[in-house]
């Protein structure tokens, strides 16, 4: 079970400890932020995200959502 406030530090592979449900939601935004994408510019949602090497996502499952925020490593 994940908790509020936890840190993962991924790549391309899931992390240990990590949920793999979540993980296929939003493994495509880990790839991406860990690859130098969106680094300088915004890579999606620009509308309402405004920080670039940030992506917000959430889980797919309806009963117990988990909201993620992705950050690049400053």
């Amino acid at each position: 079970m994940l908790k509020e406030g936890q840190v993962f530090y991924a790549d391309w592979e899931c992390p240990e400890g990590f949920c793999n449900e979540a993980w296929k939601a939003i493994y495509q935004y880990v790839f991406t932020l860990a690859h130098g994408g969106a680094t300088k510019e915004l890579f999606y949602y620009g509308d309402w995200i405004r920080k670039p090497g940030v992506a917000i996502c959430s889980c797919n499952d309806g009963l117990r959502p988990v909201i993620f925020k992705i950050e690049t490593e400053q």
